[in-house]
């Protein structure tokens, strides 16, 4: 596609997503709308998981506050949104110049943040020099402290890789300390650096805990053939399989998995295991399958939004971040609602406020979400929070894992 083209297919992306933002709603001046942008991956390697847990979230936001009368602002005013959004074709070269284009072209209200670790640290020094408040919701990583004070805007909500790693050291080591599995891992991580940070934290959590990590082994992104891998992971003699990754390698691993009578005790895997889409991937066996996040399914809060999420967009959330997704988008509500657009105001007052979502009253610490879930597993055909054990709504593990 030429440098044109490729221009012309996102610009027309922009304005027949503007255009539909507002069908059905009254005809506003400009300085009445406020206008939102964000440019996430509807094709590519990403599509999978912005496509379930990014983009159904903002559509679903952006319909559930317009049909409300619009954005409530400081003054007691509403001003409905209009979207203008970019595919970034899962290319971080491609989502750095959309997000330059809707801050210093389209000069778009708001920005909101692309789908994944790696696209997310790729354009937060652009959010930083554009003054933009960065909502990184599906970012993991263990240096979001670090992140904090070079991006003084930015917000990380999903936690580090060693929160995941040690959440999950600590339903293995119940398990071993039980006598229910054997003290080998055989782990495998994505060369991406939601990977790479898992897998680094991963590695001396299971070390402190007398685990023998037994196979660890690195995959390039875009992989598609795991036969060699699991071959290696099965022959390992390890009761544990852990996998740090993303849709397509957690949906290969599981069909190889399967295909070859790999039956581990603990099966866990990383994105896209708690996909409303696994049960099907997992042909209907997904019972005792292990993956990162969690909710609390018995929430009546929780329930009521996988059901207006159902309804509205047509499919249920995953049982991760798109509850935290929109959980962030319910704070840049109110924290508009408390000090209008400005960046700075806005900034502030998402770092040092308290507000009602989805997932319960939110308040950052050091500009970081913290309490969260960090291990879930599929129990009577719903992803449930297993870990933290202590936190209210938690299910006990299932371990062994049913054999496929």
């Amino acid at each position: 596609m030429t440098n044109f083209s490729r221009r012309a297919a996102l610009r027309a992306i922009a304005l027949w997503t503007a255009a539909s933002t507002l069908i059905g709603g009254p005809a506003l001046a400009e300085g009445d709308k406020v206008r939102i942008g964000y440019a996430v991956a509807r094709t590519g390697a990403n599509a999978t998981g912005a496509g379930i847990t990014t983009i159904p979230n903002y559509e679903l936001w952006v319909k559930t506050v317009n049909a409300a009368g619009g954005l409530k602002m400081p003054d007691g005013s509403q001003r409905m949104i209009e979207v203008v959004e970019y595919d970034n074709r899962s290319s971080n070269e491609d989502l750095v110049r959309s997000i330059e284009r809707l801050a210093s072209q389209d000069k778009v209200d708001l920005i909101l943040p692309p789908w994944g670790t790696g696209p997310n640290l790729a354009v937060a020094p652009l959010f930083d020099r554009f003054g933009y408040p960065q909502l990184a919701v599906t970012a993991v990583t263990d240096k979001a402290p670090d992140f904090v004070k070079r991006w003084k805007r930015s917000f990380w909500l999903l936690g580090g890789g060693h929160d995941y790693a040690e959440g999950l050291v600590d339903v293995l080591k119940a398990a071993r300390d039980a006598g229910t599995i054997n003290n080998k891992i055989a782990a495998v991580s994505v060369a991406d650096g939601f990977g790479i940070d898992l897998i680094s934290g991963a590695r001396p959590a299971f070390k402190q805990a007398g685990f023998d990590l037994v196979y660890d082994k690195s995959y390039p992104l875009g992989t598609s053939d795991f036969s060699a891998i699991l071959s290696e992971a099965k022959a390992s003699g390890a009761d544990s399989f852990v996998a740090f990754s993303y849709p397509p390698g957690s949906f290969g691993m599981t069909k190889t998995a399967q295909s070859m009578g790999f039956n581990p005790k603990v099966f866990y895997l990383s994105v896209g295991g708690a996909f409303p889409i696994y049960p099907g991937i997992a042909d209907g066996k997904a019972e005792g399958v292990m993956a990162i996040g969690g909710v609390n399914a018995d929430s009546p809060a929780m329930q009521e939004y996988f059901a207006r999420h159902t309804k509205e967009i047509g499919n249920p959330p995953d049982s991760w971040a798109s509850a935290i997704t929109y959980a962030s988008l319910q704070m840049l509500e109110q924290a508009v609602a408390r000090v209008g657009l400005d960046h700075e105001a806005l900034a502030n007052e998402l770092s040092t406020g308290s507000f009602d979502t989805v997932i319960g009253t939110v308040k950052l610490e050091d500009n970081q979400l913290r309490d969260l879930w960090w291990v879930g597993q599929w129990q009577g055909g719903a992803f449930r929070a297993i870990d933290p054990a202590d936190k209210p709504g938690a299910s006990a593990p299932i371990i062994p894992k049913p054999a496929w």
